[in-house]
C-alpha cells in the first residue's frame, strides 16, 4: 500500500524482507529482554540470595552497559556483517538466558549476565541499523514508526507472559522462557534474515570510542546528557524499585509486570498524538513539562499509605497501593510522551555545526547514567526503607516489628522525586545559562 507523495519521492509502506524479518527477530529480543529484566531484581535477591544492595548493582552494571557497549558491538557488527553477528549475538543471548535459569548461583549468574549484555548490545544497533538500510528519505519516518511499535509490542507481551511464568512455574523459570524466546529469533535469523551487502566503509571501535570522547568534551551536550538522565531515573525504578517494592508490601499477588505494562500501554496510545500536540512547541517547554511531571509522578506512586485497603474503583476492590501505581505510572508515561519527540531536537541544537550525526548517536547516554545511578540507589533505599519481609522473619522479627519496618516505605519514592525536582530545576538553570552565553556570543560577532 503507498501512501502520499512526499518531496521528491513516493513515501510507502512496503519494505524489503529483512526489514520485516528483522522487526520480527526485535519483537522476540524484546520479549525475552524485558521477562526477565522485570523480574531480575527480584530474581538476584529471592533466587539467587544477593541482598537489595549487592543487587542494585548488578542490576547497575547490567542495564547501563546495554547503552553503552552498543557503541563498541555496533562498529563490530559492521565489519562481521549483520547476519553473522546476529547469529552470535542470540547464541550468546540463549546461553545466558538459560545459565540463569538452570544455574540459579551467584557464580554462574555473574557469568551468565555478561553473555545477555554482550548479545543484547549486539542487537540494538543491528536492527537500528537494518530499518535504516531498509529505508529512505521518503519513508524512514514510517520505517522507524513501526520499528518503535514493535519494540513496544515486544515490551509488553514479553512482561504479560513474565507474570503467569512467575506466578504459575516460579521465578527461576522466567529467564528459562526468555531463553526460549531468544532461541525463537535465533532460528528466525538462520532461516530468514539475509540482508543486502552493505559497500560503506566499516567503522572501527577506535573511531567509536574517539567520537564518544568528543562528545564528553562538549561540556554544554554533557550537562544536557545528566540533566535528562533524571528523568529516566525515575522511569528506571519500574524496574530497579518497583517489582520488589510491590510485592514485599501488597505480597506475592501483585503484578508488578503488568503495572509496568501500563507504561508501555499508553505510550503505545499517546506518543503519536502528543507528538502532534507539541509539533510546534518548542523543545524547551516541551521536555519542561515531561521533567516537571515525573517527579510529581513519583509523589503519587508514594502516596497509598493511610488509604482505606482495599479500595473499590468501578466495583472492583483495589489495593491503594496498585491504584496509586498505576496513576503514578500513566503519570510518567504522558511525561515521556512529552519528552521523546523533543528531546533529540533539542540535544542537536547542542551540536557544533555539521556534528550533528555524531552527537545523536551518543544522545542516549543519559540512559546510561541514570540506569548506573538508579540502580544502585534502588538498592541502598529498598534496603533501609522497604527490606525484605522474610529476611527480617528470619531474624525473629514479630509481625508488628516487620510491619513497623515498612513504616517509612514511601520516602524511597520521595527521594527519586526529589532527584526529579532537582533535574527539572537543573533544566531551568541549563537553559538560562546557556541563552545568556548564546548572546554574549552573538553579540561579540
Amino acid at each position: 500500500m503507498a501512501g502520499a507523495k512526499d518531496a521528491g519521492g513516493e513515501a510507502t509502506w512496503r519494505f524489503p524482507a529483512a526489514f520485516w524479518t528483522g522487526n520480527t527477530i526485535e519483537l522476540f529480543e524484546r520479549a525475552a529482554y524485558y521477562g526477565t529484566f522485570i523480574a531480575l531484581a527480584l530474581y538476584l535477591t529471592d533466587i539467587v540470595g544477593f541482598t537489595d544492595v549487592q543487587a542494585g548493582w548488578i542490576g547497575a552494571v547490567f542495564s547501563s552497559c546495554l547503552y553503552l557497549l552498543p557503541f563498541v558491538t555496533g562498529a563490530a557488527a559492521d565489519r562481521l556483517g549483520f547476519r553473522s553477528a546476529l547469529i552470535l549475538a542470540f547464541a550468546l543471548l540463549a546461553c545466558g538466558y538459560a545459565g540463569l535459569g538452570f544455574f540459579p548461583h551467584k557464580l554462574p549468574v555473574l557469568l551468565s549476565l555478561p553473555l545477555i549484555v554482550v548479545g543484547g548490545a549486539f542487537v540494538k544497533p543491528i536492527i537500528s541499523g537494518t530499518v535504516a538500510k531498509c529505508s529512505d528519505e521518503h519513508n524512514r519516518a514510517r520505517a522507524f514508526s513501526i520499528f518503535y511499535m514493535v519494540v513496544n509490542i515486544g515490551a509488553f507481551g514479553g512482561k504479560a507472559v513474565a507474570k503467569p511464568v512467575r506466578t504459575l512455574l516460579g521465578l527461576d523459570y522466567v529467564p528459562l522462557y526468555s531463553a526460549g524466546a531468544a532461541v525463537i529469533a535465533l532460528v528466525l535469523v538462520v532461516l530468514f534474515y539475509w540482508p543486502k551487502k552493505d559497500d560503506s566503509r566499516p567503522r572501527s571501535a577506535a573511531e567509536s570510542l574517539r567520537g564518544l570522547a568528543t562528545v564528553m568534551r562538549n561540556y554544554r551536550f554533557l550537562a544536557l546528557i545528566l540533566i535528562t538522565a533524571g528523568f529516566w531515573v525515575i522511569q528506571g525504578q519500574l524496574y530497579a524499585s518497583m517489582p520488589k517494592y510491590v510485592i514485599r508490601i501488597i505480597g506475592p499477588e501483585a503484578s508488578p509486570e503488568w503495572l509496568s505494562n501500563v507504561n508501555s500501554a499508553v505510550v503505545i496510545l499517546l506518543v503519536i498524538p502528543i507528538t502532534q500536540l507539541v509539533r510546534k512547541m518548542s523543545a524547551t517547554l516541551s521536555i519542561g513539562l515531561a521533567m516537571a511531571l515525573v517527579p510529581f509522578s513519583a509523589v503519587l506512586m508514594a502516596l497509598a499509605g493511610g488509604m482505606p485497603s482495599p479500595l473499590h474503583v468501578l466495583g472492583m476492590a483495589v489495593h491503594p497501593l496498585t491504584l496509586m501505581m498505576i496513576v503514578g505510572i500513566a503519570v510518567m508515561s504522558v511525561a515521556e510522551c512529552f519528552l521523546s519527540p523533543k528531546y533529540l531536537e533539542y540535544a542537536s541544537k547542542q551540536a557544533p555545526p555539521g556534528q550533528e550525526g555524531l552527537y545523536m548517536g551518543y544522545s542516549h547516554l543519559n540512559t546510561f547514567f541514570a540506569w548506573f545511578f538508579g540502580f544502585i540507589a534502588s538498592g541502598y533505599l529498598l534496603d533501609a526503607f522497604c527490606p525484605d519481609p522474610k529476611k527480617l522473619a528470619a531474624k525473629g522479627m514479630t509481625p508488628e516489628q516487620i510491619q513497623a519496618a515498612f513504616a517509612h516505605a514511601p520516602y524511597l519514592w520521595y527521594t527519586f522525586a526529589a532527584v526529579g525536582a532537582l533535574a527539572f530545576l537543573g533544566l531551568i538553570l541549563f537553559k538560562v545559562v546557556t541563552d545568556r552565553v548564546d548572546r554574549r556570543k552573538a553579540a561579540h560577532t
